[in-house]
């Protein structure tokens, strides 16, 4: 709705398709047992894997974390040239992990209950309770990106609630956008 969204998970999924460089990368550390049939990374193996042994994790955040952290800036170097007013929203679960906080303006943290983020990930991904449990408890936790969120947006309550403090904060970060324009035209 009138902002660009840069979608980290995309991005991830589009690195490791067969053949590009992160699947080379992956195939060569963690071994063709990572593959499926058709020769792509089978993710949940992957992830049963690296959220069992902490040392896969890093090797695997060490393959992945930069070539995403460079294609995000790529793309939000791309909208700019394009339209320099425009709001960009980078989706990143692990924004802040990754140092990306320090290349945008405001931080924006989506906050629900460790119980929800459990269910909500074991639906989605159809992965096992225990093995959701450590994939958001390997994430920074939610205290701490509530210090560094300049915005925070509830998501306790339903889509509708949510849906409509985001379109708050969505409103103010575009008076915050024009007012910034303002300053730099000089009026």
């Amino acid at each position: 709705e009138g902002a660009y969204v840069i979608d980290a998970d995309e991005i991830a999924r589009e690195i490791v398709k067969p053949q590009k460089p992160a699947w080379e990368a992956l195939r060569k550390a963690f071994g063709d047992q990572i593959l499926d049939r058709e020769g792509a990374i089978d993710r949940k193996h992957l992830s049963e894997r690296i959220f069992s042994d902490p040392r896969e994790r890093e090797q695997l955040n060490r393959i992945l974390h930069p070539p995403i952290r460079q294609e995000i800036l790529r793309r939000l170097k791309e909208v700019e040239h394009r339209d320099p007013e425009a709001i960009v929203i980078i989706d990143a679960p692990l924004l802040l992990e990754v140092g990306l906080h320090h290349e945008v303006e405001r931080v924006l943290v989506v906050r629900a209950k460790e119980s929800q983020q459990i269910e909500r990930l074991r639906r989605r991904s159809g992965l096992s309770e225990e093995l959701s449990r450590k994939i958001i408890g390997a994430q920074m936790p939610l205290e701490e990106k509530l210090k560094v969120a300049d915005f925070v947006i509830p998501n306790e309550g339903s889509l509708e609630e949510t849906r409509r403090k985001a379109k708050e904060v969505f409103r103010t970060l575009k008076r915050l956008a024009k007012q910034k324009e303002k300053k730099k035209g000089g009026t």
